[in-house]
């Protein structure tokens, strides 16, 4: 079943995004108003990072930010992507394989031609298989 379906098929396609000169607490109001758990970061319509609503949200919590922190300064730079033609299968593994001890990688970033097409998530996955 996660062999026949495509990431391009359940993918969220208005992708939420933020720049980097975010201040992180406006990047986590965005983040629950919209009711979504990750921001891409993007600069110049390149993709530069990621943010969740976990991070944000323990660190801002926690008072572990300055004033005028910036997104750039907390954001994971290195972004697991996954293509629209990915079976789910594939988006799978590289949750799996990229979250490390900590768990599964929930959120997967969709590009084709280094341009976002869309997210996909893990419960978009689990969505798709009931």
């Amino acid at each position: 079943m996660l062999e026949k379906q495509k990431v391009k098929d359940i993918m969220t396609e208005k992708v939420i995004t933020v720049p980097p000169t975010e201040d992180v607490v406006f990047a986590f109001e965005k983040l629950m108003k919209h009711k979504i758990s990750a921001l891409p970061v993007v600069d110049n319509g390149n993709l530069v990072g990621i943010v969740t609503a976990t991070d944000l949200g323990h660190n801002l919590i926690l008072d572990k930010y300055e004033l005028g922190t910036s997104v750039s300064e907390v954001m994971v730079k290195d972004v697991i992507c996954v293509k629209p033609e990915d079976n789910l299968c594939t988006a799978v593994e590289k949750m799996n394989e990229y979250g490390g001890e900590e768990g599964i990688v929930n959120q997967l970033i969709v590009v084709k031609n280094n341009k976002i097409e869309g997210i996909v998530s893990d419960g978009d996955i689990i969505r798709a298989i009931f």
